[in-house]
């Protein structure tokens, strides 16, 4: 039987993600109440804006069950947003009252927007440990991480920062490889639930 992922739609690319997982052999559903957070195997934070995210969380009354089900040991992959909201800690994290707020499930420090701004965005090929051939990285507002616990493997580097990442069933990158076409850092994660 495949596993049941969802992809947190509050904002972002979410459809992206959905084509992508599907392509990976998983069975796929939107999250948006705790009703269906309770119901899949694994979550999918796609990108978009993090402290947008972090409001709609809290406002949808999210956030500490999803806290909750990460500590649980639920697997879950993250995106650019989605790897920053899976820090345990978030530097630059907005402005008090609306910043992005850390979800806990990698031992990771995080850099929003640091690579630039919206014009800074790019595009490059990455080795990536696991994988034959390098994956070619969409980098847009992307965050890099800044720190890594003792059990967090650096999957990825580019500008000599991590960009990608895992701690047990928890996989992040700061790009997005759901525009891409290229699904196999999907199939990465989809394999890791088996």
């Amino acid at each position: 039987m495949s596993p049941h992922v969802g992809v947190l739609a509050l904002q972002g690319d979410t459809r992206e993600h959905l084509a992508a997982l599907r392509d990976a052999g998983a069975e796929v559903s939107t999250v948006r109440r705790l009703t269906e957070l309770n119901t899949v195997d694994a979550l999918v934070i796609p990108g978009g804006e993090s402290t947008a995210m972090s409001h709609l969380l809290r406002e949808l009354e999210l956030l500490e069950p999803l806290r909750a089900r990460l500590a649980a040991g639920m697997p879950c992959y993250g995106s650019c947003a989605g790897m920053i909201l899976l820090a345990t800690e978030i530097n630059d994290a907005g402005v008090p009252g609306r910043e992005a707020l850390p979800l806990r499930g990698i031992d990771m420090t995080v850099r929003r927007n640091a690579f630039g701004r919206q014009v800074d965005s790019f595009e490059g090929d990455l080795d990536f440990v696991g994988l034959d051939e390098p994956v070619h990285a969409v980098f847009i507002r992307a965050p890099w991480v800044e720190r890594v616990g003792p059990d967090v493997e650096v999957l990825a580097r580019a500008a000599g920062h991590p960009v990608a990442v895992r701690q047990g069933r928890m996989l992040a990158t700061s790009f997005h490889p759901e525009v891409t076409g290229d699904r196999r850092i999907h199939k990465l994660f989809v394999d890791s639930l088996e």
